[in-house]
């Protein structure tokens, strides 16, 4: 009987013993459930570009922007379309917004009225001629617009938020930098594609602002995405709004 007991008391010992030896593991209390992050607003950007088009740059920044998915905004010179049709029509077919900068390049708010009409609708009828029909947006040249100028224009006129004064420096570093200290979601910013250092400068702008989460869109795009109905008449500075 005593054997028993002391059998039993020595198999309870050793039971103890094996266990308290084993490594325990700590009790981790379960995570609450992850969290599903909601994306933020898009950050949409529109260059635009002026004085074009122009054989040997606007073809190597359509090379570019297709490479790159990125679509952008052409305001074109109606005196310069007849000896690059096809890089109309290749703007229009690749998905770009074409708009109209007038025919001659003339400051807007030193013409009168007839002048004007003359200058905006003559590079309207050509437009649609090369590129079909279609809305033509408006930009003045450097952005003059007398008062009272919008009872001629039956489009959007298109301005710009941000402006590195491509045409002064010629400078492909300085441009990049000017646009990276001034740019911002919903910007619209002026380029002109008739020159090599711009090109390059906007090839780069994209692969950097791309990594930096932004999208590349028409300012049709822009103002729609942002929930803006375009109005003809009214100036857009970004693509929040009417400037």
């Amino acid at each position: 009987m005593w054997k028993r007991i002391l059998l039993l008391w020595f198999l309870v010992a050793l039971a103890a013993a094996l266990w308290s030896a084993k490594p325990r593991t700590r009790a981790v209390p379960a995570q609450n459930a992850a969290e599903i992050p909601v994306d933020a607003a898009p950050k949409l950007l529109a260059f635009t570009f002026d004085d074009g088009p122009h054989r040997g740059s606007t073809d190597r920044l359509l090379d570019g922007l297709l490479e790159r998915g990125a679509k952008g905004t052409f305001f074109l010179v109606g005196q310069e379309i007849d000896e690059a049709r096809d890089l109309v029509e290749r703007m229009r077919d690749e998905g770009h917004q074409i708009g109209n900068h007038t025919w001659s390049h003339r400051r807007l708010d030193e013409l009168s009225d007839d002048e004007i009409i003359q200058e905006i609708g003559k590079t309207d009828a050509l437009l649609k001629s090369v590129a079909g029909d279609g809305e033509y947006w408006l930009r003045p040249p450097y952005g003059f617009l007398r008062q009272g100028t919008e009872r001629f224009v039956n489009v959007p006129v298109v301005k710009w938020s941000v402006d590195p004064r491509d045409w002064e420096s010629r400078n492909a570093e300085k441009v990049t930098q000017a646009v990276l200290e001034g740019v911002q979601p919903g910007s619209i910013v002026l380029l002109h594609d008739i020159y090599p250092s711009s090109v390059e400068a906007a090839l780069e702008l994209i692969d950097l602002l791309a990594a930096d989460g932004y999208q590349f869109v028409t300012v049709r795009e822009l103002l729609t995405r942002n929930g803006v109905t375009p109005l003809p008449g009214v100036s857009y500075r970004t693509g929040t709004g009417g400037a």
